[in-house]
Parts: structure tokens; sequence; C-alpha cells
């Protein structure tokens, strides 16, 4: 049972690195298993297709994302410190990344969007449903930020998209240009987007602190 769980593991793990650096579908098969240092037919025994293992990667990876955003955003923070802290983080791990591997490597689930939401309806409705998750937790900070008078929006769901697609978006710079200082407008641009009273906007003139 141990090897049999080591081996859908590594499988998952060889499949995520290999989508993070070079997408989806360029990858086969065979390249995987043999990253994975697994046989092809461990493969099939686990998934069912590529795609069923790009939906297990998916999920894994969320599964994490998850657990760090709602330390985050449900953490006990003034709201708006909450937003700079995810930010914060963003921006620390993909410096680790290109620390690491010498690019950055950018959000694999805009990566995946990008890359695969034309081609094929169960990756995209899975992604669908993990930006939306992400866009309630934004909008809980958001909405408690409102009742503070922090900030001054009309409508709290369009702001948290907005502010998850500003994210989104910069983090796509940053891979573009490999250049994670694309990532520092991040904090005052999320502020002015929500309207911030003018003591939060000066507090955000020293820029957005590296950890």
């Amino acid at each position: 049972m141990g090897r049999t769980s080591d081996a859908r593991q590594k499988i998952l793990t060889a499949a995520q690195t290999l989508i993070e650096l070079r997408g989806y579908s360029a990858l086969g098969v065979a390249e995987i298993c043999k990253t994975a240092g697994v046989p092809k037919g461990s493969f099939y025994y686990f998934f069912e297709s590529k795609e069923s293992l790009a939906l297990a990667v998916i999920d894994e990876h969320w599964a994490a994302q998850q657990r760090d955003w709602v330390r985050v955003l449900r953490s006990d923070q003034e709201p708006l410190q909450r937003l700079r802290q995810l930010f914060e983080e963003t921006e620390a791990a993909q410096r680790a990344g290109q620390a690491t591997c010498g690019t950055v490597s950018g959000c694999m689930f805009g990566n995946l969007t990008l890359e695969m939401s034309n081609q094929t309806d169960a990756i995209r409705e899975r992604l669908q449903q993990i930006f939306d998750a992400q866009v309630d937790m934004v909008e809980d900070v958001i909405s408690a930020a409102l009742e503070r008078g922090d900030v001054t929006v009309a409508d709290t769901r369009a702001a948290a998209r907005s502010v998850v697609a500003q994210l989104e978006g910069q983090v796509l710079f940053a891979k573009l240009y490999n250049d994670t200082s694309q990532l520092e407008a991040l904090w005052r641009n999320c502020l002015s987007l929500l309207g911030a009273r003018s003591s939060d906007v000066e507090r955000a003139a020293v820029g957005v602190s590296r950890t």
C-alpha cells in the first residue's frame, strides 16, 4: 500500500513541476512517468487520462493555496492588512520560485486558464470554481473593511473580482518579464481600486515589504 500511495504522489509532484515549467499541452504521459520515476502502467492505474491527472494536480495545488488564503484572509488582523499580507506572501512565493529555477513561474491557475480554458470543459469549470472561491474570500475582507469605513466601494462583489483580477494580472506580468518587481504595485493599486481612506494610501507609499 505504501508503494502504491507513493507512486501516485510522485506522478502528481512530477506533473505539477512540469506543468509549472512548460505548461500542460506539451507534456506526454511518458515524460511525466519518466520524471516521476514510475512505470507507465502506474499512470493508468491512478488516472484515466492526462486530463484527469491535470484535475488532480489543480485540486492538490488549490488545497495548499486555499489553506494559505484562509490563514491570511480570515486572521484577526485589520481587513486591509489581511489583503496586504496576501500580496506580500504572493510576491515572496514568486521570488522564491525565481531563485530556485531562474524564472518566475506565475500562477498555475492563471497559466492553465490562458492555455486550457477553451480546450476542456472540465478544467475550465474547475478553474472557475477556484477563482470564485478566491473572490468569495476577498469579498468577505472588503465587506469588513467597508463596515469599518476603510474603503468606499459600491459593489463588494465587483470590487473583489477586480482585486483578484489585479493580482492575477500583475503575476502574469511578472512571469512575462521574469521580473518580480512587477508585483510591488499590488498594494498601492489595491488601495486606489478600493477607494481607501487617505491615511491608508499614505502608509502604502512606503511600498510592499519583501519577505
